[in-house]
């Protein structure tokens, strides 16, 4: 499975009544794929997966592989607390279709090295059907997916690469040159995108894409064509709102940049609460500055 281009990481679009919004997210949807996207990452972070019951969980991915089809890649989350847990939500990600997962270590447990090893090769023989993205964020899990780990995976024919999103450009530097014949590197940072490419990234799964995909697509676009001065102009324009992202209130950020872009999405679900209005102008200026 070649991870390659801009795969957003879904938001999960809730109505008034608080309940997922399958008509926005089909056409937050086909707004992506019209930019120019490679494929999608439902139920991660950027996604809520973690506020969703697994009813939802199962209508998201229906959904979203229904509107997709064959016009992109899918990867889907499948995660939580324990092995069992995570091999739950792995066999109801299968049943629903889906053969390339993206999977953290198991948060709150806080497991060693050698156990978080351990728990994804459980995984692998438990499912022999699936691909698996290693998700490295420790900002979340609070455990990091160590060198140790990726040395004692980076030969399985089923362990495909790997998503970044710890924020540590060195170990992106690392994946991309030690382990670049055996692991593909994904930027989870996303304002270190540019820097994750120049270090051998060949996708980058990205909350953002759901909000402007016509620019991190215009970026993509002109580093693989090799216009250096190109991306990085794009990512120039692009930095004061990915700031504003990364500054934190992710989630409802990007939430309200879909509103900016003509998507209702709706609030984050507690305990992620509304962006006040102050916060939603200061957002909105850097997100229009970016749309020039």
């Amino acid at each position: 499975m070649q991870m390659k281009g801009i795969l957003p990481a879904l938001v999960t679009p809730f109505d008034k009544s608080g309940a997922v919004d399958h008509e926005t997210l089909a056409s937050i949807i086909e707004y992506q794929l019209k930019a120019g996207v490679s494929g999608f990452v439902p139920l991660g972070s950027t996604g809520e997966y973690y506020a969703l019951t697994n009813e939802e969980r199962r209508q998201v991915l229906a959904t979203v592989k229904e509107v997709v089809g064959d016009r992109g890649t899918l990867i889907a989350g499948a995660n939580g607390s324990c092995t069992r847990e995570v091999l739950e939500q792995v066999r109801q990600t299968v049943e629903a279709g889906y053969t390339n997962l993206l999977i953290a270590p198991p948060y709150y447990a806080l497991p060693s090295q050698e156990e978080l090893a351990a728990h994804y090769q459980t995984i692998l023989d438990t499912f022999p059907e699936i691909n698996v993205v290693l998700y490295n964020y420790p900002v979340r899990t609070n455990v990091e997916v160590g060198y140790s780990v990726l040395d004692a995976l980076k030969d399985h024919p089923r362990v495909v690469g790997v998503k970044e999103s710890s924020g540590n450009l060195l170990r992106a530097i690392e994946i991309g040159t030690t382990y670049k014949d055996k692991l593909q590197l994904s930027c989870g940072s996303d304002d270190q995108a540019l820097d994750f490419f120049i270090w051998g990234a060949t996708s980058w799964i990205c909350g953002p894409a759901n909000c402007f995909p016509d620019q991190v697509v215009d970026f993509y676009r002109k580093f693989s064509s090799g216009n250096l001065a190109g991306a990085q102009e794009v990512v120039k324009s692009l930095f004061p709102v990915m700031a504003s992202m990364e500054s934190g209130k992710f989630v409802q950020k990007v939430k309200y940049g879909c509103e900016l872009a003509g998507f209702s999405a709706g609030n984050a679900r507690a305990p992620l609460l509304p962006l006040t209005d102050e916060e939603k102008a200061e957002f909105r200026k850097v997100f229009e500055a970016s749309q020039r």
